[in-house]
């Protein structure tokens, strides 16, 4: 019986509304082992924020994975945060459940977005914007 810690990664999720990058580093984050974008996979920008194109960068960031030998996996997800959205985009789902029919173990799912406790202001002035 090997005592042998098993090998796993950091993959790293950002989704806005108009781009999924999906990273995938060691533990420590101090080396890339995979990244791909959705904006990448998908012909059209508009598309970028799509889940198609979310789940193509899983897939290709998975293969490259399985290709160094790791089947395990931690998931951080990340929303743009801070004045703008603190929800994730549509992609973000979709590369997560691609991840998981690319048969990699998932042993956590984080929500890592930055949300200030006090912050700036939000752009538009005291009015808001005005159309």
């Amino acid at each position: 019986m090997s005592t042998e810690p098993e090998k796993y990664a950091v993959v790293r999720i950002y989704s806005s509304s108009n781009n999924t990058i999906v990273h995938a580093t060691d533990p420590s984050g101090a080396y890339t082992l995979a990244v791909s974008a959705a904006g990448q996979h998908v012909k059209a920008d508009r598309l970028g924020g799509s889940p198609y194109g979310a789940m193509m960068a899983a897939t290709a960031v998975a293969e490259a994975l399985k290709k160094q030998g790791i089947e395990i996996i931690k998931i951080r997800v990340r929303a743009p945060g801070g004045i703008k959205s603190r929800t994730p985009g549509q992609g973000a789902q979709a590369a997560i459940r691609a991840l998981t029919r690319a048969k990699l173990r998932i042993i956590s799912i984080e929500d890592v977005t930055p949300i200030p406790t006090d912050g700036t202001r939000k752009p538009g002035g005291r009015r808001g914007r005005r159309f």
